[in-house]
């Protein structure tokens, strides 16, 4: 299992413990954490997270289509460096206890 420490918009702190094998949206979806609208084709931005910044090496490069997608984001809500589209994150071992904040909604 893979431990996700998630703080929600609110700043509710949510420890998940998740198989692996998917993307991190899928996860955050099945707690409701985010809607992931587009089912993951990085065309939405409903699963924008924050990742810690320890852990953001961790998660892989953006892909050319969730930097247009986080771009187009940015006159609605705050885009960060740490930035992510979490249907872009495979949920591997190596994200083990991975932080993440839970971005405002669009």
């Amino acid at each position: 299992m893979i431990a996700v420490e998630v703080q929600t918009v609110d700043g509710a702190e949510r420890l998940l413990s998740v198989e692996g094998g998917g993307s991190l949206m899928e996860a955050l979806q099945n707690d409701d954490l985010v809607k992931g609208t587009c089912g993951g084709a990085a065309s939405c931005g409903t699963c924008h997270v924050y990742v810690d910044p320890a852990w953001l090496a961790a998660t892989g490069e953006r892909t050319e289509d969730e930097e247009y997608m986080l771009e187009a984001l940015e006159d609605e809500v705050e885009v960060k460096a740490s930035s992510r589209l979490s249907c872009q994150i495979a949920l591997t071992p190596a994200l083990d206890g991975i932080k993440l904040v839970i971005a405002p909604e669009v």
